[in-house]
């Protein structure tokens, strides 16, 4: 986390055999990955969830594991977002979600869902999935498809208090810093990114008026170092440089 607090960066997951070696002493244990991993970055988003629902007691095991500013983004199960489409079927599932996410508390960042390319534009379906979620429910929207990204999608993210997630891919045009809600989600999904590229999205993010920003790098093994070193290269304010 920043000294300002307002970057918590990290990467998508963090139980990688890949990483040993890398981030990983080579002999650590898979059941010691995530202690090792919070030790050392403020924030994870959860992945595996998107193929199975959480169970309770393994996110009790999260909250157990790691230090108490530790922020677990999640990303939404794929029965809400590819089978059920947001639509009426996705209730059921989107209540067990929210409530197996419990014993997190104040652990629990934002739920991304990642809304298929495959399925376009529909404010009223939007509106309709936003009204099912509960109050506090911290949600990130990244759509796939760019039908989604007009005025009239962003107000309904803002009505809700949701936030537009943005990705940047390498086969995509980046999508626009949109802000809706009083924090920011970038999923940062390129393969190697140079000292200037996080130069740039230090500088880029510092200057919105995000409160908080969240952002993960791809599970490759240079993950952590990138997320650290944009955590480092995060601009100082005048205020906070003079006190160093």
């Amino acid at each position: 986390m920043t000294q300002d607090g307002r970057l918590l960066a990290g990467a998508s997951g963090y139980s990688f055999k890949e990483w040993k070696g890398h981030f990983y002493p080579d002999r650590l244990p898979a059941a010691d990955m995530l202690a090792w991993y919070s030790a050392r970055l403020p924030t994870v988003e959860i992945n595996n969830t998107f193929y199975r629902l959480p169970r309770a007691a393994v996110v009790e095991n999260w909250a157990a594991t790691t230090p108490e500013p530790f922020v677990f983004s999640i990303k939404a199960p794929r029965r809400i977002t590819q089978f059920a489409r947001l639509g009426e079927a996705s209730a059921e599932p989107l209540e067990i979600l929210y409530h197996n996410l419990e014993p997190l508390g104040p652990k629990r960042g934002p739920v991304l869902f990642q809304v298929p390319q495959g399925l376009k534009k529909d404010v009223g379906l939007l509106r309709a999935f936003l009204a099912r979620l509960p109050e506090d429910h911290r949600a990130a929207f990244e759509f796939r498809s760019a039908s989604w990204l007009c005025d009239e999608v962003y107000e309904a993210l803002a009505s809700a208090g949701a936030a537009l997630s943005v990705s940047e891919r390498e086969e995509e045009v980046l999508p626009p810093l949109v802000s809706t809600t009083t924090w920011g989600y970038v999923r940062l999904r390129l393969e190697a990114y140079a000292e200037a590229d996080l130069q740039r999205w230090a500088e880029r993010l510092h200057a919105t008026s995000w409160q908080r920003i969240y952002a993960y790098f791809m599970h490759e093994p240079t993950a952590p170092a990138y997320a650290a070193r944009l955590i480092g290269l995060w601009p100082r304010d005048a205020g906070q440089a003079a006190e160093v």
